[in-house]
């Protein structure tokens, strides 16, 4: 049943990808509306994947890979509707959707059985820490879509005479206020979960800290969004250089999310 409802929410997302970039060239709103709307339905769909897949395993789905892919999916769009309800920017969906259309098609290529949880790893902080992390880390990748969004909107206008896009994408202030507004949901919920999941780590390992290749650049990750959310608020950075740093920031969190652990040995890799 979870994957009858996660094949579901890929093919409602498709045709939100589809709609969304319809309206990014035509800039007819029922484009976005029905993009919208396919979002909304797939989001639903995806959710009742989770859940079942949670019935089924008896504990949070996050083990293996196809689980995180889908739960990271998941959060990017979760933080995109509550961005879209409040500031109703249809363009960034343009760019959000077909980034998660992307990862779920490539998590559909990987193995889907349910993989039983390590008793030593049962316990409460767990799913506090993994919620946290993958909200985290979809608030990342919508403030990504955003800068990359500014970086060409700025473009266009450094143009003598901009294009069509200038006219279909949102202001700079817009969207600069938009990337400062997700950074600072998505940095308190990474610190969460570096708290907690070193709360976990002891309760299953006996030591808060072991430096395995998750943990350091976990942190890693941390100081650099750290180092942003600083450089904007002490030193002033905003559009252009801010945006840089969104898009850097982003990839060590795609580094710590999944270079580390297909890449690195310790007790995150997937098998």
């Amino acid at each position: 049943m979870n994957i009858l409802c996660f094949k579901l929410a890929l093919a409602a997302y498709l045709a939100a990808t589809v709609f969304y970039l319809i309206f990014l060239v035509s800039m007819k709103k029922g484009m976005a509306r029905m993009g919208q709307a396919f979002t909304i339905a797939g989001f639903v769909l995806h959710t009742a994947a989770i859940l079942t897949r949670y019935a089924e395993a008896g504990h949070l789905p996050v083990i293996s890979l196809y689980e995180s892919l889908s739960f990271f999916a998941w959060a990017t769009i979760l933080v995109f509707l509550i961005c879209d309800y409040r500031s109703h920017i249809p363009s960034l969906g343009s760019f959000v959707l077909p980034l998660t259309s992307i990862s779920l098609i490539y998590t559909l290529a990987l193995p889907s059985h349910i993989e039983p949880l390590n008793p030593a790893l049962q316990s409460a902080w767990r799913g506090i820490h993994t919620i946290s992390a993958f909200l985290g880390y979809g608030a990342f990748a919508v403030a990504f879509c955003a800068a990359i969004i500014y970086l060409l909107q700025e473009r266009q206008l450094k143009r003598k005479k901009p294009g069509a896009l200038y006219y279909r994408l949102p202001s700079l202030e817009t969207l600069d206020f938009l990337s400062h507004k997700v950074l600072a949901f998505g940095f308190p919920c990474l610190t969460i979960a570096i708290i907690t999941g070193s709360m976990w780590a002891s309760s299953a390992w006996g030591s808060y800290w072991s430096w395995d290749p998750k943990e350091t650049w976990s942190l890693i990750t941390w100081f650099v969004y750290a180092a942003m959310i600083h450089t904007r608020v002490a030193a002033g950075w905003r559009g252009k250089k801010a945006s840089y740093l969104a898009i850097i920031g982003f990839l060590f969190v795609m580094f710590t999310f999944l270079g580390v652990s297909l890449l690195l040995k310790g007790l995150h890799t997937y098998g």
